[in-house]
């Protein structure tokens, strides 16, 4: 008994241990070092919050970020040599207090990272007339380990050292403080000011502009799915976009009036060419800059939206509309923005206009934001939303902006947490209002945590270039390892001016959108839009002509990926997936692709080499460790080295890993034309192979309450057997029976677009199959 109380006391109270106070807290442990306090907080076996702070200051802080409560962790304390551990399951965090390091340790006693000895800084720092402090802490790396992440950068890098970057939101470059290491782990800094991130012989550091505390969470996973899912647990899970926004999206800047936008739907229906949404950008409201996002039809050549939303949908498409978080003086959300004292000050596009911003991080002004949403847009039908520029813009930039009080503190506080408060309240407000429609949001920023929201970014006003096109690959690669896992560009770069005279009509374009258009196939979301040219297929000639075929292809494409697609969206969201994936996600002992930024794998099969150069063909490695299949040919490749493949201009190098399957959808108008109850399924032999077919209704939140359908299928490569197991959940409407035509793919057969071949075809009731196959 009195050994128990002895432990209890040690729990419960402040005992002095090698001259410093050290107690448990609730989920860890808190110690004085030096004038430093540190606290470890386990919020599972594998995440690890520290946080630092001038002793004597207990900053309180609710994270914008971070979703996830600690859990009850089971955890031991062990005190040594002047050091404190704590120890999961998964983890040892060590705190040596004299050197007021933390060091990371995985349950085998490998170093993962650790802090460079008494490098925690706290410079104070007057914000605004509020005392606090700029805030940094360095760490080292291991000389040859590979970083990811740090959000969306097109300068063409796929691993994220030896570099110094400032990080605050602008056009084209999305800031997340989130490194994700080839060894496992991932760290978020979380902190929300202009934060300069540096790595290079003295180590990696993160110095953020305001911060009461030094606050980072360590996350392990063991790999990248396994960080990858740990983010998600510590941020928020991805909810479902519709089975529609997955097709084709047409957009340009922009269509001028609401016959066109119709019109556009309906060319694309009559050449029947697949198409599931039209995107209708700025200026909807008018030209006069006064009038600025309106969020109303204040423009004469859209006399009738709502008429316009309704032949849109009565042609089987959805609209997205362009609304930015900047409002011009004679519109009515000003006008309720001002009334409640919730405009920003700092200068914005377009400038000298009085056009100001909305205080997004208030939640008042969340509410007049979604109230002219819904208002003006959601409730005569409007499907999903463009929210432009939430970065947001922010030019000329004077210091005295940030001076700015926002509901959450000045704005060089809170900068960099724009995107996400913003493209929140519009998630979260919608919900509100039904459960009906997914929410579908394109933003041009986006911050940790920001994929909960229903929300995926784009690349931004890039230039229609090759080495941009490039670039676009790791840029994708690195946002979907900082934890948010769906992207995609302007099919052809946003600005074709002083790059492609004639745009849509000069061949030397017509080249790079084709090139482009293979890419998009295979991001998260495939849309065409820019400006100083139309996009719309039918602008690039007749059929026939090689730029109008090579498009139609690649959009027939997407159209039979989808039950593909679909599928791996599904296991984003129950399972923390992520759908464009860095090759060392799939090939961790591979150390050629740790680097390799210009080819990447599509879900867990599909090996994608798009063609960035006037080329007709391009090299690119294949990962050791198995062998894979053209897609196109059927050929078999060896895995660990590098080939040449041709490339003519309709073709982008893919290859299937084998073992892969993969069904394959009928061909369509849009997305929903068809149910999928006659599916050809390929086989790509070569080794044993899992797949699962995800299905639900389609548009609407009630998978959340089970109604789906999943069937799992396996191959078994030696005994050359096929099984299908039975269907699992169940929704209305669901199918009770569907074809599935077995392709097991070879030099012939399951190749490309081919949508009819098949080696066996099997009437499936829901009930276990087995299906040999000689």
């Amino acid at each position: 008994m009195k050994k128990l109380l002895a432990f209890l006391c040690i729990c419960m109270q402040l005992v002095p241990l090698w001259g410093q106070a050290v107690s448990r807290i609730s989920n860890g442990v808190k110690a004085e070092a030096g004038t430093v306090c540190v606290e470890l907080e386990c919020f599972s076996p594998s995440i690890i919050r520290v946080k630092k702070y001038p002793s004597g200051k207990i900053p309180e802080k609710h994270s914008l970020s971070v979703v996830k409560r600690p859990e009850n962790v089971k955890y031991k304390l062990q005190e040594k040599d002047n050091r404190i551990t704590l120890i999961t399951s998964e983890l040892s965090v060590s705190l040596d207090i004299g050197k007021n390091q933390v060091c990371f340790t995985d349950k085998d006693g490998k170093v993962l990272l650790a802090e460079k000895p008494s490098s925690v800084g706290f410079t104070p720092f007057d914000d605004a007339g509020m005392s606090t402090y700029k805030v940094r802490q360095s760490f080292r790396l291991d000389a040859d380990e590979a970083i990811y992440g740090l959000g969306q950068h097109q300068q063409g890098r796929m691993n994220q050292r030896n570099q110094t970057m400032v990080m605050r939101q602008v056009n084209m470059e999305i800031y997340i403080p989130l490194i994700h290491s080839v060894k496992g782990y991932a760290l978020f800094w979380d902190n929300y000011s202009a934060t300069t991130f540096t790595d290079n012989e003295q180590g990696m550091t993160f110095e953020s502009e305001v911060g009461d505390l030094c606050d980072y969470y360590f996350v392990y996973g063991g790999g990248a799915d396994g960080v990858v899912a740990g983010l998600r647990d510590l941020t928020g899970q991805a909810p479902m976009f519709p089975l529609w926004s997955f097709g084709f999206n047409q957009s340009r800047e922009r269509y001028v009036s609401q016959d066109e936008l119709v019109g556009v739907v309906k060319k694309y229906r009559d050449l029947q060419i697949p198409l599931d949404g039209i995107v209708q950008d700025w200026r909807y409201w008018g030209e006069d800059h006064a009038d600025w996002n309106a969020i109303e039809f204040r423009n004469p050549l859209f006399p009738n939206p709502k008429k316009m939303l309704d032949e849109v949908h009565s042609l089987n498409a959805h609209a997205m509309i362009s609304v930015w978080p900047s409002f011009g003086p004679a519109t009515n959300p000003y006008k309720d923005f001002e009334r409640h004292n919730k405009l920003m000050s700092h200068e914005t596009f377009p400038q000298n206009s009085s056009v100001k911003v909305y205080d997004a991080y208030d939640p008042v002004a969340r509410d007049i934001y979604w109230k002219h949403l819904n208002e003006q847009m959601f409730s005569i039908g409007m499907d999903s939303w463009w929210l432009d520029a939430t970065e947001p813009e922010h030019n000329p930039i004077k210091e005295e902006d940030y001076n700015y009080q926002t509901y959450l503190g000045s704005f060089r506080k809170v900068r960099n947490a724009f995107p996400l408060v913003s493209v929140g309240g519009v998630y979260d407000h919608q919900r509100t209002v039904t459960s009906d429609k997914r929410v579908f949001i394109l933003t041009r920023s986006a911050f940790a945590g920001q994929q909960r929201y229903g929300a995926q970014s784009w690349s931004g006003d890039v230039v229609a270039a090759w080495d941009v096109l490039r670039n676009q690959i790791s840029a994708a690669l690195n946002f979907s390892l900082s934890g948010i896992p769906y992207w995609n560009s302007d099919i052809g770069g946003f600005y074709t001016a002083n790059h492609f005279p004639g745009g849509v009509k000069n061949p030397a374009y017509q080249e790079l959108y084709v090139r482009w258009m293979q890419f998009s196939v295979f991001t998260g979301m495939m849309r065409s839009h820019g400006t100083n040219t139309p996009r719309e297929i039918f602008q690039f000639g007749n059929r026939g002509d090689w730029a109008f075929d090579a498009q139609e292809k690649m959009i027939n494409l997407r159209y039979r990926l989808l039950p593909y697609i679909y599928s791996a969206s599904w296991d984003v969201t129950s399972k923390g997936g992520s759908l464009m994936r860095a090759l060392f996600s799939d090939f961790p002992t591979d150390k050629k692709v740790l680097d390799l930024g210009d080819e990447y794998m599509f879900g867990k099969s599909i090996l994608v080499a798009p063609v960035t150069s006037t080329s007709r063909s391009r090299s690119l490695y294949l990962p050791e460790g198995t062998r894979w299949i053209d897609f196109w040919t059927g050929e078999m490749q060896d895995g660990g080295r590098e080939i040449t493949r041709n490339a003519p201009i309709d073709i982008i190098p893919l290859y299937v890993k084998v073992g892969s399957i993969i069904p394959v959808g009928p061909s369509v108008q849009y997305a929903t034309e068809k149910p999928w109850n006659n599916l050809q399924i390929r086989i790509y032999p070569g080794a044993d192979g899992e797949f699962i077919l995800y299905e639900d209704e389609g548009d609407n939140y009630n998978y959340e309450k089970g109604k789906y359908t999943t069937i799992r299928m396996t191959w078994n490569d030696r005994k050359k057997q096929f099984t299908i197991y039975p269907c699992e959940g169940g929704y209305d409407g669901m199918l009770q029976e569907r074809n599935f035509r077995i392709t097991l793919v070879d030099g012939q057969d399951g190749l490309g677009l081919d949508n009819e071949s098949q080696t066996v075809n099997v009437v499936y009731k829901g009930k276990k199959l087995n299906i040999k196959l000689l």
